[in-house]
Protein backbone atom coordinates (compact mmCIF):
# COMPACT_ATOMS: atom_id res chain seq x y z
CA UNK A 1 0.00 0.00 0.00
CA UNK A 2 1.26 3.46 -0.87
CA UNK A 3 1.44 6.01 1.91
CA UNK A 4 0.52 9.67 1.52
CA UNK A 5 0.70 12.58 3.98
CA UNK A 6 -3.05 12.67 4.44
CA UNK A 7 -4.41 13.47 7.89
CA UNK A 8 -7.66 11.70 7.06
CA UNK A 9 -6.42 8.25 6.06
CA UNK A 10 -8.31 6.37 8.77
CA UNK A 11 -11.00 4.17 7.24
CA UNK A 12 -11.13 1.20 4.92
CA UNK A 13 -12.47 1.82 1.40
CA UNK A 14 -16.28 1.51 1.13
CA UNK A 15 -15.94 -0.92 -1.80
CA UNK A 16 -18.08 1.20 -4.10
CA UNK A 17 -18.20 -0.15 -7.63
CA UNK A 18 -19.84 0.46 -10.97
CA UNK A 19 -23.31 0.86 -9.48
CA UNK A 20 -22.18 3.89 -7.48
CA UNK A 21 -20.35 5.36 -10.48
CA UNK A 22 -23.56 5.07 -12.50
CA UNK A 23 -25.56 6.46 -9.57
CA UNK A 24 -23.31 9.53 -9.45
CA UNK A 25 -23.60 9.95 -13.22
CA UNK A 26 -27.38 9.62 -13.51
CA UNK A 27 -27.92 11.62 -10.31
CA UNK A 28 -25.89 14.45 -11.81
CA UNK A 29 -27.92 14.28 -15.02
CA UNK A 30 -31.21 14.27 -13.10
CA UNK A 31 -30.37 17.25 -10.93
CA UNK A 32 -28.60 19.17 -13.68
CA UNK A 33 -31.32 18.74 -16.32
CA UNK A 34 -34.04 19.75 -13.88
CA UNK A 35 -32.07 22.78 -12.72
CA UNK A 36 -31.45 23.93 -16.29
CA UNK A 37 -35.10 23.35 -17.19
CA UNK A 38 -36.18 25.40 -14.16
CA UNK A 39 -33.84 28.24 -15.17
CA UNK A 40 -35.30 28.22 -18.68
CA UNK A 41 -38.83 28.24 -17.27
CA UNK A 42 -38.17 31.14 -14.90
CA UNK A 43 -35.77 33.26 -16.97
CA UNK A 44 -36.31 32.08 -20.54
CA UNK A 45 -38.66 33.18 -23.29
CA UNK A 46 -42.00 31.49 -24.02
CA UNK A 47 -40.54 29.97 -27.19
CA UNK A 48 -37.83 28.28 -25.07
CA UNK A 49 -40.33 26.20 -23.11
CA UNK A 50 -39.96 23.09 -25.36
CA UNK A 51 -36.32 22.95 -24.24
CA UNK A 52 -37.41 23.21 -20.61
CA UNK A 53 -39.85 20.34 -21.11
CA UNK A 54 -37.03 18.26 -22.57
CA UNK A 55 -35.08 18.82 -19.37
CA UNK A 56 -38.01 17.60 -17.30
CA UNK A 57 -38.44 14.58 -19.56
CA UNK A 58 -34.81 13.64 -18.89
CA UNK A 59 -34.81 14.36 -15.15
CA UNK A 60 -37.49 11.88 -14.07
CA UNK A 61 -36.07 8.73 -15.74
CA UNK A 62 -32.60 9.66 -14.51
CA UNK A 63 -33.68 10.15 -10.91
CA UNK A 64 -35.56 6.83 -11.02
CA UNK A 65 -32.49 5.04 -12.38
CA UNK A 66 -30.21 6.67 -9.81
CA UNK A 67 -32.55 5.69 -6.98
CA UNK A 68 -32.70 2.09 -8.21
CA UNK A 69 -28.91 1.93 -8.52
CA UNK A 70 -28.46 3.24 -4.99
CA UNK A 71 -31.00 0.76 -3.64
CA UNK A 72 -29.52 -2.23 -5.46
CA UNK A 73 -26.04 -1.35 -4.18
CA UNK A 74 -27.20 -1.77 -0.58
CA UNK A 75 -26.39 -5.09 1.01
CA UNK A 76 -30.10 -5.64 1.67
CA UNK A 77 -32.00 -3.57 -0.93
CA UNK A 78 -35.44 -4.28 0.54
CA UNK A 79 -34.44 -2.40 3.68
CA UNK A 80 -33.90 0.88 1.82
CA UNK A 81 -36.99 2.36 3.46
CA UNK A 82 -35.13 2.21 6.81
CA UNK A 83 -33.17 5.26 5.64
CA UNK A 84 -36.42 7.23 5.67
CA UNK A 85 -38.67 5.55 8.22
CA UNK A 86 -37.96 4.26 11.74
CA UNK A 87 -38.58 0.52 11.77
CA UNK A 88 -39.96 0.51 15.33
CA UNK A 89 -42.27 3.51 15.28
CA UNK A 90 -42.77 3.88 11.50
CA UNK A 91 -42.20 7.60 11.89
CA UNK A 92 -40.14 9.64 9.43
CA UNK A 93 -36.45 9.48 10.32
CA UNK A 94 -34.39 12.53 9.47
CA UNK A 95 -30.85 12.94 10.79
CA UNK A 96 -29.77 16.47 9.88
CA UNK A 97 -26.20 15.69 10.95
CA UNK A 98 -25.93 12.75 8.57
CA UNK A 99 -25.15 13.53 4.89
CA UNK A 100 -26.57 10.13 3.93
CA UNK A 101 -29.90 10.80 5.67
CA UNK A 102 -30.14 14.32 4.25
CA UNK A 103 -29.25 13.02 0.81
CA UNK A 104 -31.87 10.25 0.93
CA UNK A 105 -34.62 12.73 1.80
CA UNK A 106 -33.39 15.23 -0.80
CA UNK A 107 -33.46 12.50 -3.45
CA UNK A 108 -37.01 11.54 -2.45
CA UNK A 109 -38.30 15.13 -2.44
CA UNK A 110 -36.56 15.89 -5.70
CA UNK A 111 -38.12 12.77 -7.21
CA UNK A 112 -41.58 14.11 -6.34
CA UNK A 113 -40.83 17.43 -8.02
CA UNK A 114 -39.39 15.62 -11.05
CA UNK A 115 -42.53 13.46 -11.34
CA UNK A 116 -44.95 16.40 -11.18
CA UNK A 117 -42.89 18.43 -13.66
CA UNK A 118 -42.70 15.42 -16.00
CA UNK A 119 -46.48 15.02 -15.94
CA UNK A 120 -47.03 18.77 -16.35
CA UNK A 121 -44.72 18.77 -19.38
CA UNK A 122 -46.79 15.96 -20.91
CA UNK A 123 -49.92 18.02 -20.32
CA UNK A 124 -48.41 21.07 -22.03
CA UNK A 125 -47.43 18.86 -24.96
CA UNK A 126 -51.04 17.58 -25.11
CA UNK A 127 -49.87 14.04 -24.39
CA UNK A 128 -51.71 13.72 -21.09
CA UNK A 129 -55.09 14.88 -19.82
CA UNK A 130 -54.64 16.43 -16.40
CA UNK A 131 -56.25 19.88 -16.10
CA UNK A 132 -54.42 20.74 -12.88
CA UNK A 133 -51.11 19.99 -14.55
CA UNK A 134 -51.17 23.23 -16.54
CA UNK A 135 -50.90 25.16 -13.29
CA UNK A 136 -47.35 23.87 -12.92
CA UNK A 137 -46.29 25.23 -16.33
CA UNK A 138 -45.55 28.88 -17.18
CA UNK A 139 -46.85 31.49 -17.10
CA UNK A 140 -48.00 31.87 -13.52
CA UNK A 141 -46.72 32.41 -9.99
CA UNK A 142 -47.28 28.80 -8.93
CA UNK A 143 -45.23 27.43 -11.81
CA UNK A 144 -42.35 29.84 -11.11
CA UNK A 145 -42.26 29.02 -7.39
CA UNK A 146 -42.54 25.30 -8.11
CA UNK A 147 -39.69 25.46 -10.63
CA UNK A 148 -37.45 27.39 -8.24
CA UNK A 149 -38.02 24.99 -5.34
CA UNK A 150 -37.57 21.96 -7.58
CA UNK A 151 -34.49 23.56 -9.11
CA UNK A 152 -33.03 24.03 -5.63
CA UNK A 153 -33.42 20.32 -4.87
CA UNK A 154 -32.03 19.49 -8.29
CA UNK A 155 -29.00 21.68 -7.57
CA UNK A 156 -28.55 19.94 -4.23
CA UNK A 157 -28.79 16.44 -5.71
CA UNK A 158 -26.29 17.35 -8.43
CA UNK A 159 -23.64 18.41 -5.91
CA UNK A 160 -24.59 16.19 -2.98
CA UNK A 161 -22.52 13.24 -4.16
CA UNK A 162 -19.35 15.31 -4.14
CA UNK A 163 -20.11 16.58 -0.63
CA UNK A 164 -20.81 13.01 0.50
CA UNK A 165 -17.36 11.93 -0.68
CA UNK A 166 -15.73 14.91 1.02
CA UNK A 167 -16.99 13.89 4.49
CA UNK A 168 -15.51 10.39 4.25
CA UNK A 169 -12.10 9.52 5.64
CA UNK A 170 -10.45 8.55 2.37
CA UNK A 171 -7.49 10.13 0.57
CA UNK A 172 -8.39 12.47 -2.31
CA UNK A 173 -12.07 12.60 -1.27
CA UNK A 174 -11.41 14.20 2.10
CA UNK A 175 -8.29 16.17 1.15
CA UNK A 176 -10.03 18.86 -0.91
CA UNK A 177 -13.07 21.08 -0.28
CA UNK A 178 -13.79 21.36 -4.02
CA UNK A 179 -15.41 17.99 -4.82
CA UNK A 180 -18.92 19.34 -4.31
CA UNK A 181 -18.26 22.30 -6.60
CA UNK A 182 -16.67 20.06 -9.22
CA UNK A 183 -19.67 17.71 -9.22
CA UNK A 184 -22.11 20.63 -9.53
CA UNK A 185 -20.27 22.19 -12.48
CA UNK A 186 -19.81 18.79 -14.10
CA UNK A 187 -23.52 18.04 -13.66
CA UNK A 188 -24.35 21.29 -15.44
CA UNK A 189 -22.01 20.52 -18.35
CA UNK A 190 -23.14 16.90 -18.91
CA UNK A 191 -26.82 17.86 -18.49
CA UNK A 192 -26.58 20.66 -21.05
CA UNK A 193 -24.72 18.26 -23.35
CA UNK A 194 -27.40 15.59 -23.07
CA UNK A 195 -30.20 18.11 -23.67
CA UNK A 196 -28.34 19.42 -26.73
CA UNK A 197 -27.72 15.92 -28.04
CA UNK A 198 -31.33 14.78 -27.68
CA UNK A 199 -32.73 18.02 -29.09
CA UNK A 200 -30.48 17.76 -32.13
CA UNK A 201 -31.28 14.11 -32.71
CA UNK A 202 -35.01 14.79 -32.55
CA UNK A 203 -34.53 17.51 -35.17
CA UNK A 204 -36.98 19.67 -33.25
CA UNK A 205 -36.88 23.46 -33.51
CA UNK A 206 -35.85 24.88 -30.13
CA UNK A 207 -34.79 28.54 -30.25
CA UNK A 208 -32.94 28.30 -26.93
CA UNK A 209 -30.69 25.49 -28.14
CA UNK A 210 -27.95 27.80 -29.45
CA UNK A 211 -27.87 29.72 -26.17
CA UNK A 212 -27.64 26.44 -24.25
CA UNK A 213 -24.74 25.39 -26.47
CA UNK A 214 -22.91 28.67 -25.78
CA UNK A 215 -23.56 28.30 -22.06
CA UNK A 216 -22.18 24.77 -22.09
CA UNK A 217 -18.93 26.07 -23.55
CA UNK A 218 -18.49 28.47 -20.64
CA UNK A 219 -19.45 25.77 -18.13
CA UNK A 220 -16.86 23.37 -19.59
CA UNK A 221 -14.19 26.06 -19.22
CA UNK A 222 -15.28 26.63 -15.61
CA UNK A 223 -15.20 22.89 -14.96
CA UNK A 224 -11.61 22.75 -16.22
CA UNK A 225 -10.63 25.60 -13.89
CA UNK A 226 -12.31 23.90 -10.90
CA UNK A 227 -10.62 20.58 -11.70
CA UNK A 228 -7.19 22.24 -11.86
CA UNK A 229 -7.91 24.04 -8.58
CA UNK A 230 -8.94 20.72 -7.03
CA UNK A 231 -5.66 19.11 -8.12
CA UNK A 232 -3.68 21.98 -6.61
CA UNK A 233 -5.69 21.81 -3.37
CA UNK A 234 -4.73 18.14 -2.92
CA UNK A 235 -1.13 19.13 -2.27
CA UNK A 236 1.13 16.09 -1.76
CA UNK A 237 -1.89 13.76 -1.98
CA UNK A 238 -1.96 14.53 -5.71
CA UNK A 239 0.69 11.80 -5.99
CA UNK A 240 -2.19 9.32 -5.70
CA UNK A 241 -2.98 10.21 -9.32
CA UNK A 242 0.55 9.66 -10.63
CA UNK A 243 -0.51 6.33 -12.09
CA UNK A 244 -2.95 4.86 -14.60
CA UNK A 245 -5.84 6.69 -12.94
CA UNK A 246 -4.05 9.97 -13.47
CA UNK A 247 -3.50 9.15 -17.13
CA UNK A 248 -7.21 8.32 -17.49
CA UNK A 249 -8.08 11.58 -15.75
CA UNK A 250 -5.85 13.58 -18.08
CA UNK A 251 -6.73 11.96 -21.40
CA UNK A 252 -10.30 10.84 -20.68
CA UNK A 253 -11.55 13.84 -18.71
CA UNK A 254 -9.34 16.83 -19.53
CA UNK A 255 -8.49 16.09 -23.16
CA UNK A 256 -11.58 14.18 -24.37
CA UNK A 257 -14.20 15.68 -22.07
CA UNK A 258 -13.01 19.30 -21.90
CA UNK A 259 -10.29 20.43 -24.33
CA UNK A 260 -11.72 18.75 -27.44
CA UNK A 261 -15.27 20.03 -26.81
CA UNK A 262 -13.89 23.53 -26.20
CA UNK A 263 -11.95 23.32 -29.46
CA UNK A 264 -15.12 22.28 -31.27
CA UNK A 265 -16.96 25.23 -29.69
CA UNK A 266 -14.34 27.64 -31.01
CA UNK A 267 -13.73 25.98 -34.39
CA UNK A 268 -17.22 25.28 -35.64
CA UNK A 269 -16.07 24.62 -39.18
CA UNK A 270 -14.13 21.48 -38.23
CA UNK A 271 -17.05 19.04 -38.40
CA UNK A 272 -19.73 21.27 -39.86
CA UNK A 273 -23.19 20.35 -38.64
CA UNK A 274 -21.75 17.58 -36.47
CA UNK A 275 -19.68 19.97 -34.38
CA UNK A 276 -22.38 20.51 -31.77
CA UNK A 277 -23.35 16.85 -31.38
CA UNK A 278 -19.72 15.69 -31.31
CA UNK A 279 -18.87 18.19 -28.58
CA UNK A 280 -21.92 17.12 -26.55
CA UNK A 281 -21.06 13.43 -26.87
CA UNK A 282 -17.45 14.04 -25.76
CA UNK A 283 -18.64 16.00 -22.71
CA UNK A 284 -20.85 13.09 -21.65
CA UNK A 285 -17.97 10.64 -22.03
CA UNK A 286 -15.65 12.88 -20.03
CA UNK A 287 -18.24 13.40 -17.29
CA UNK A 288 -18.66 9.66 -16.84
CA UNK A 289 -14.90 9.05 -16.76
CA UNK A 290 -14.51 11.82 -14.16
CA UNK A 291 -16.82 10.00 -11.75
CA UNK A 292 -15.15 6.70 -12.56
CA UNK A 293 -11.69 8.02 -11.70
CA UNK A 294 -12.78 9.79 -8.52
CA UNK A 295 -14.72 6.80 -7.15
CA UNK A 296 -12.18 4.08 -7.94
CA UNK A 297 -8.84 5.87 -7.54
CA UNK A 298 -9.39 6.89 -3.91
CA UNK A 299 -10.39 3.35 -2.96
CA UNK A 300 -7.23 1.84 -4.41
CA UNK A 301 -4.75 4.04 -2.55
Amino acid sequence: MNTFPSSTFFSAPPDWGWLIVLYFFFGGLAGGCYFLAALIDVLGRPEDRPLARLGYYIALPCVIVSGLLLTIDLGRPLRFWHMLIESNTFRPMFKYWSPISVGAWALLIFGIFALISFLAALVEDDRLTWPAGRKFRPPGMLSAVFAMIGGFFGFYVAGYTGVLLAVTNRPIWSDTPLLGMLFIVSAASISAALMILLARRSRSTMPGLLALHRMDGWVIALELIVLIALMISLGPVFRAWLNAWGLLLFFGVIVVGMLLPLALHWRRQWLGERNVTAAAALVLVGGFILRLVIVFSAQQV
